[in-house]
C-alpha cells in the first residue's frame, strides 16, 4: 500500500514537473525566434535584402525558387506586422513599392552568418557542387 502511494506520488511529481517545462518552453526564445523567422522563404527574403540589397517585390520572386506571388505577399505582410521590414510606396504611374530593414531586421545578420557558417562546415557535400560556390559563398556572407 505504501509503496503505491510513493508510486502516486512520484507520477504525480513528474507530472507537474512535465507540466512546467512544457509551459516554460512556450516562452522559449529559440521558439520565439523560430516564430518570426521560421516561416519557409522569410529568412530567404531576409538574406537577399542583406546581401544582395533587394527591395522590390519581382526581385525577390526572381532570386528566390519555388517562391510563388502569393506566399511572397504574405511573407511580406507578416515581416512589415513583425516589424522587421517597412515599405515605401512611391505615387506615380507606376506606383512603385519598396521594402527595406529595419533594427529589428538588419538585427537578423548575425543570425544569417551562423547559419552559413554551420552549413559550410556540416553540409559542404550539399553547399559546395562546384568550387566556385565557395567563392560566392563569401560575397555574401563577409
Amino acid at each position: 500500500m505504501e509503496n503505491e502511494i510513493n508510486q502516486q506520488e512520484t507520477n504525480n511529481i513528474k507530472n507537474q514537473t512535465t507540466k512546467w517545462k512544457t509551459e516554460i518552453m512556450k516562452t522559449c526564445p529559440i521558439d520565439t525566434t523560430f516564430k518570426l523567422l521560421g516561416k519557409r522563404f522569410t529568412i530567404l527574403i531576409l538574406r537577399d535584402m542583406l546581401s544582395l540589397n533587394l527591395s522590390r517585390f519581382n526581385q525577390f520572386l526572381h532570386s528566390i525558387d519555388g517562391l510563388s506571388p502569393k506566399t511572397l505577399s504574405t511573407r511580406l505582410k507578416e515581416m512589415e506586422k513583425n516589424k522587421l521590414i517597412y515599405r515605401i510606396v512611391k505615387n506615380g504611374p507606376p506606383v512603385e513599392v519598396e521594402y527595406f530593414l529595419t533594427e529589428k531586421g538588419k538585427a537578423v545578420e548575425p543570425i544569417l552568418h551562423q547559419m552559413a557558417s554551420f552549413s559550410t562546415k556540416y553540409c559542404k557535400e550539399q553547399i559546395f557542387v562546384d568550387k566556385n560556390d565557395k567563392n560566392h559563398i563569401r560575397k555574401f556572407f563577409n
